[in-house]
């Protein structure tokens, strides 16, 4: 299933940048059959940017929404999480997006009340560029703490060797590569390998930026891919889509549970399946480093941010029409490109989210 090629384009098509106005939004329900709502009149250009994590999906809801939505443009533009958050927070976008959810001292210096909207599940891999190596190494949280923390430093120590007994694994150099930017890939890597792994939390800790002390760095997710695929010995953590994209190998990671897991859809929702219930109202909740035998231990939900209050009534409108119809119709989508559907429960959660927002006062979705 790992090695499924990607028919979709994983690059979202930018479009003119929409100019003045307000660029806070708010929301209001899809257009779509069965969705509740009705589009804004007029065309309406909305500019987002963010989490390089779940652009590929973003790129093809886009591509589908604005097929049936003639009159609402949307630019998207993966920058990273920490941009993304940046440019919410300063109102220089409709919307934006991040694997990590904002923080609360984050939270406390936007411009107003910002609310979270889960828009689908994925998955962080660690994949590698060893000639000869198979496929799916398997490899444990200790040791993957071992390489990023600069202990262990060829591909044929002991510690990988013995988890690996009929992989012919050289003698050659790892090389590390990380996110450069400010990544909701990293929160989530390192927020995993934080509850991991004790040694790595002491000396690296997480975040959507850290300082790493071996490696190089490479700007975005495709970025990180790009330079392991071309890098003999390489080795970094990228989002499930880019290394598949990439034809990268991945690796088969051992969970909470002890168990070796593999990255699939049917393992990142398993990870999911107790977060429902636990999803604090705001819905920020870390589902990294999950019970289960069936887990795999690096998925996160992802979100995008927008603000509860707008003034522009037609923007807010055009944009919870959008999110409306990607926590449903969208979620569709996701599969084909390795990323899961929201569970159910996480969709009605979601939806109590959009009915927050107002537009010049109003409330979008007061009759639903």
């Amino acid at each position: 299933m790992l090695q499924r090629i990607l028919g979709v384009a994983a690059t979202a098509v930018f479009l003119v940048a929409c100019k003045g106005g307000d660029s806070s939004s708010g929301g209001a329900s899809s257009a779509s059959p069965g969705s509740g709502g009705s589009a804004p009149a007029g065309d309406v250009s909305l500019n987002g940017s963010g989490a390089s994590f779940p652009q590929p999906l973003y790129a093809k809801w886009i591509e589908a929404y604005q097929g049936q939505e003639k009159r609402i443009k949307i630019n998207y533009q993966s920058v990273g999480s920490g941009a993304g958050i940046k440019n919410i927070s300063d109102k220089t976008v409709d919307f934006g997006a991040s694997d990590a959810p904002m923080s609360d001292e984050q939270l406390g210096k936007a411009g107003g009340k910002i609310i979270h909207v889960p828009t689908t599940l994925g998955a962080v891999v660690l994949t590698y560029n060893v000639p000869g190596a198979p496929d799916h190494l398997q490899l444990t949280p200790e040791v993957v703490s071992g390489i990023f923390l600069g202990e262990i430093t060829t591909w044929n120590d002991p510690k990988i060797a013995s988890l690996n007994a009929n992989a012919k694994l050289p003698a050659q150099k790892i090389g590390v590569v990380y996110r450069s930017d400010g990544s909701g890939t990293t929160a989530v890597f390192t927020d995993y390998l934080s509850k991991a792994s004790a040694p790595f939390k002491d000396k690296v800790g997480s975040g959507t930026s850290v300082k790493w002390l071996v490696g190089t760095g490479a700007n975005k997710n495709d970025g990180v891919a790009a330079q392991i695929k071309s890098t003999p010995g390489a080795f970094g953590y990228v989002e499930l889509a880019f290394a598949l994209q990439t034809k990268q190998p991945v690796v088969v990671l051992k969970n909470k549970a002890g168990k070796f897991v593999e990255p699939t859809l049917d393992a990142i929702t398993a990870a999911a399946a107790g977060a429902a219930a636990k999803m604090p109202e705001d819905l920020r909740i870390s589902i990294t480093d999950a019970e289960g035998d069936t887990a795999y231990p690096i998925s996160a939900f992802t979100y995008i941010l927008v603000y509860e209050e707008s003034t522009d009534a037609a923007k807010a409108q055009a944009l919870a029409s959008f999110l409306w119809w990607g926590i449903h119709e969208g979620q569709k989508l996701g599969p084909p490109l390795h990323y899961a559907p929201l569970p159910a429960e996480v969709v009605t959660k979601a939806e109590a989210r959009l009915k927050l927002l107002k537009g010049a006062g109003k409330p979008l979705l007061a009759g639903k």
